[in-house]
């Protein structure tokens, strides 16, 4: 009778969720454009709590980023939020250089503190410069330094992402990429 007394109330007790650790491989990268648009960046979340990234990307004071949260300015960049105590230097964050394409992605580099981007800047040593209630996250009055590309590069290349539907550039767009080629070139 006991035992059968001790599973009747087990069963009453509420399930807790299980925190699964967050997945990340090259199919986790997508259309940027297919995440959502929050002030220029995009956000998602590789575990569906997609609300819980919003509400921190909207908020006015800043935040901590769910597990899950995807973080992306550009289709080859990418930043990943993993589960509390993954790696406290980064808050959790893994970053990521991706080469896209039409057809795949493949995943160039990930890591925390040693990860650079094309420009040959590493990105921690960027998002560590923001202010801590923004969780390593960058924008313009955020703390961090700023960036070599302009808005206008930004939303051609946003625009450009080979995963995505063609989407068309204005003018402007068009001049801001021809010159980012050319800065590449002399790199």
């Amino acid at each position: 009778m006991k035992h059968l007394m001790i599973a009747f109330m087990a069963a009453l007790l509420p399930v807790l969720p299980v925190s699964a650790e967050v997945s990340v491989s090259a199919d986790s990268f997508g259309c940027i454009r297919d995440l959502t648009p929050v002030r220029g960046f995009f956000v998602g979340n590789l575990k569906g709590d997609l609300e819980a990234t919003l509400k921190v990307a909207h908020s006015d004071n800043g935040g901590r980023y769910p597990p899950g949260s995807v973080v992306q300015l550009v289709p080859t960049e990418a930043m990943v939020k993993h589960e509390q105590g993954f790696n406290p230097a980064t808050n959790d964050w893994e970053f990521f250089d991706i080469a896209v394409s039409a057809d795949k992605n493949e995943i160039l580099a990930r890591g925390f503190t040693e990860v650079n981007n094309r420009f040959g800047r590493n990105c921690f040593a960027c998002h560590v410069q923001a202010d801590k209630q923004w969780d390593l996250i960058c924008e313009n009055d955020h703390g961090c330094a700023p960036l070599a590309l302009t808005e206008t590069m930004i939303r051609g290349i946003q625009k450009t992402d080979p995963r995505c539907e063609p989407q068309a550039l204005s003018d402007e767009e068009q001049a801001a990429l021809q010159q980012l080629q050319s800065l590449l070139e002399k790199n």
